[in-house]
């Protein structure tokens, strides 16, 4: 395959403190050089557009992200033939909450971490429920935008250990119970978009279920202060490699 291809998502496609930032990249989008689209791209000879920008919403990728320039949809043209999506947890606040349940005090007491962790079941319900029509309306603007694209979405790499009795350190075993939860749900509901817009679906949670940040061979981290080979609860170098694996499969 070759052509042109773009990149839209949040910071799970991004690849914040993966290696080297992206030449020319704003700081803030955390866009590393060697991101899943960057390593597909080099494998498969197709030109890249990379907007990704770590922190944007579903949603944000159509209507703007603060800071971030234009909508990452604008990238997608007439003539693109491949984009790939990773995006929906912040919609949900899923990295957030896992972040603010592993914080030591006095960093848990402030009050952006003391909002994030009064999170209730109901509110999450409510924004798992919003996000169908979300997705339904960016898969349609980028069908409308590149009608002859193969669109490709990609779901998030496992982070915690399926097992619920795996110790995982500082993160409550509650807060533990409720991204597992919430990460299934993120997986079906990007996998029901895709079949309902005749998209192609890659699904990184299945294929990294061993490699959660707790195993031997983690493709994802767990919380550390000091940032290195990704950012806490994201992919590292080796699951970026593994998502371009599997999207080279998949086209």
């Amino acid at each position: 395959m070759a052509g042109r291809y773009v990149a839209l998502g949040s910071s799970f496609a991004a690849g914040p403190w993966v290696g080297r930032r992206r030449s020319g990249s704003p700081r803030r989008a955390g866009r590393s050089a060697s991101n899943y689209a960057a390593l597909l791209a080099a494998r498969a000879g197709l030109s890249l557009r990379d907007v990704t920008f770590s922190g944007a919403t579903a949603a944000e990728l159509l209507d703007g992200q603060d800071g971030a320039g234009p909508p990452q949809i604008e990238a997608v043209t007439a003539d693109t033939d491949l984009v790939t999506l990773t995006c929906g947890g912040n919609d949900v606040g899923y990295i957030g909450r896992l972040m603010v349940g592993s914080l030591v005090w006095p960093l848990s007491s402030l009050p952006g971490a003391r909002r994030e962790a009064a999170e209730t079941d109901a509110q999450t319900s409510e924004r798992l429920a919003a996000l169908p029509a979300t997705f339904d309306r960016l898969l349609t603007a980028v069908r409308q935008r590149a009608p002859h694209a193969r669109i490709v979405l990609v779901d998030y790499l496992t982070i915690l250990p399926p097992d619920a009795s795996t110790p995982t350190g500082r993160l409550p075993a509650s807060v533990a119970s409720w991204a597992r939860d919430v990460a299934s749900q993120l997986s079906a509901e990007t996998r029901a978009a895709a079949a309902r817009h005749d998209c192609g679906f890659v699904a990184a949670s299945e294929a990294s279920r061993d490699r959660h940040a707790w195993s031997a061979s983690p493709w994802t981290r767990r919380y550390g202060l000091w940032p290195r080979d990704g950012a806490p609860f994201h992919p590292n170098q080796a699951g970026m490699r593994a998502v371009a694996d599997l999207l080279e499969a998949a086209i």
